[in-house]
């Protein structure tokens, strides 16, 4: 049995450590050019998306600011890395990888260490400061972790290979960690208050963010490729497992985000075999 706060201990390692990790690990790396942009879109574009959608929504409806935070993070962030990884290379092989982790590297992991985080301290509470909220973005440890690692890409210094092994093994604890958390959370009942909007907030992420794309990237910009159905079939990934995290760290709805998960990710192997359908007609 695990204590009754184990979940907020778990929770604090995946922002604290793991996280800043994979920052270290990946983002020096990176390659920095024009071929970045749709793939990063996907992340930025999506959480814009998410953000009016909800926050329009639930204004007319009189919601809480903590319902609206959550659904916005859980929706507007999708599960690019653990759940998209695999699918990706499965269905595309290395070169779809590729495009894949810039999806989620320069893509959802900056929005949820920037965009995420200013969100999450607006919703968390009735009335912040703007000071207050620019205080807690700067001192977010992956933000931070973030802004040394692009400092690092740009002066085009990595780490050792000791180093880089570390960092490695750090960030791979994000899944199985974050995973654990999430299942101490989450709960089954029947009359939970949750439930219509856990179908909102998935229908959102599952559908109508793979649909917006699918309209946006190959029917107005008339894009086609590789980079393109890959971009689209992330968007259409399950909620992001450390947005999730991070709302219930920030007491978003704590219940509803781990929802999101637990029925988010074993769902979204039906949609993303919908919509990698809907590619191969296109």
């Amino acid at each position: 049995m695990f204590p009754p706060n184990s979940h907020q201990v778990l929770n604090h390692f995946v922002i604290y450590i793991s996280l800043p990790a994979l920052a270290f690990y990946y983002i020096p790396k990176i390659k920095i050019n024009t071929d970045l942009l749709y793939p990063i879109g996907v992340a930025w574009l999506g959480f814009g998306l998410a953000f009016l959608f909800f926050s329009l929504l639930g204004k007319s409806l009189g919601w809480s600011k903590k319902l609206i935070g959550c659904l916005i993070l859980t929706s507007g962030l999708g599960n690019t890395s653990f759940v998209g990884f695999p699918i990706i290379e499965a269905l595309y092989g290395n070169e779809g990888l590729q495009t894949a982790i810039l999806v989620d590297q320069p893509g959802s992991f900056i929005v949820l260490s920037t965009l995420g985080i200013l969100v999450a301290s607006y919703y968390a509470q009735g009335s912040t400061s703007s000071t207050m909220i620019v205080k807690k973005i700067v001192f977010f440890p992956p933000f931070m972790c973030f802004i040394t690692a692009m400092l690092m890409n740009f002066s085009g210094y990595d780490f050792q290979d000791s180093m880089q092994i570390v960092f490695q093994k750090l960030g791979a604890t994000v899944t199985p960690i974050a995973l654990i958390a999430v299942g101490l959370q989450l709960s089954f009942e029947r009359k939970s208050k949750h439930w219509g909007f856990l179908g909102l907030g998935l229908g959102f992420k599952l559908v109508i963010m793979p649909a917006f794309f699918c309209v946006f990237y190959l029917l107005i910009l008339k894009n086609s490729g590789l980079v393109f159905d890959v971009s689209i079939m992330e968007s259409a990934m399950a909620p992001m497992i450390t947005a999730s995290i991070l709302a219930s760290t920030y007491g978003l709805k704590p219940k509803l985000s781990s929802m999101m998960i637990g029925f988010g990710i074993p769902l979204s192997f039906i949609t993303l075999a919908f919509w990698y359908w809907i590619l191969q007609l296109i």
